[in-house]
């Protein structure tokens, strides 16, 4: 089981932007990924592998959990990237277009032979169609592979398919990988949501992904922290409910009953695990916020 940790908003921050991430470091997101690949133009690249390296490294960001995404395996920067990000020892590196087990095996080769450490684990990007129908064997690639980030805008371009509200065109695509993250015990994010005026279609997502199960969203804005950040986290009412069933459940235990009731429903083992997984993620978040 992947340790448990908040990453209800993983906030990308363009690697050339020294600003950009500068300003990270007050932002309240649980995660960062400095971005090496789109954000950064390619005569801009080597600078901001610098910069990013180094920022990684720092130590500066004080509880966040600090990402670099590379560019893709099929560019002439990746090796390059690679190589770096495994001196800088980031919590994760973030591959994009990770379309199969061999290459997660080789990205993984690649950050042994870099020398990164082994609390740098990857977060492979699946992005595409056939990364759509090899998400399990993706996921089940590698121990260090701890992470499944949805690359939505992309799925989207090779589906043709329109952008609208709900995201019906990408809900086969979400469910797949959703459900080869599930089967293999890895934690899974949603993609962005690209319209970062609208507050409203955002939260809108937000809940969207957490009623299907999803971790965490990865965003591209500040302004969609907030919103977020209180949509993925358990609730005030579902925080007592859960100390309501486990205390219920384990007061039938000692008794010896067989059936357990609260608030008038019958319930099973699966709400208790349920239950217990809401408490352990508050009080994840609550230590994080410490």
């Amino acid at each position: 089981m992947t340790e448990l940790r908040p990453r209800r908003s993983v906030l990308y921050m363009p690697g050339a932007n020294e600003r950009a991430l500068e300003k990270a470091k007050g932002l309240d997101a649980d995660a960062l990924i400095l971005d090496l690949e789109d954000a950064v133009a390619p005569d801009a690249k080597e600078a901001a592998r610098e910069r990013v390296c180094a920022a990684a490294s720092s130590g500066d960001y004080g509880r966040r959990e600090v990402t670099i995404r590379v560019n893709g395996l099929d560019t002439a920067w990746h090796d390059a990237d690679l190589r770096a990000a495994a001196q800088a020892g980031p919590a994760a590196v973030v591959v994009p277009k990770v379309n199969s087990a061999a290459e997660v095996h080789n990205i993984e080769r690649a950050l042994e032979l870099g020398g990164a450490p082994d609390h740098t684990k990857i977060w492979a990007m699946v992005e595409t169609p056939i990364a759509m129908l090899h998400a399990e064997e993706i996921a089940a690639a590698s121990e260090r592979l701890t992470v499944l980030v949805m690359g939505t805008n992309d799925l989207a371009k090779e589906l043709h398919a329109e952008f609208v509200p709900g995201r019906a065109p990408l809900l086969g695509g979400l469910s797949l990988a959703l459900l080869a993250a599930r089967a293999t015990g890895k934690v899974i994010l949603d993609g962005v949501y690209n319209d970062v005026k609208d507050l409203e279609g955002f939260e809108a997502e937000c809940v969207q992904g957490r009623q299907f199960g999803f971790d965490g969203k990865t965003l591209i804005h500040p302004g969609q922290l907030e919103a977020c950040n209180r949509v993925f986290a358990p609730s005030a009412e579902e925080i007592e409910r859960s100390e309501k069933i486990i205390a219920a459940f384990e007061t039938a235990q000692a008794e010896g009953r067989g059936v357990v009731t609260v608030d008038g429903r019958m319930i099973e083992n699966l709400h208790v695990d349920n239950a217990r997984r809401v408490l352990a993620l508050a009080d994840a978040i609550g230590k994080a916020g410490d």
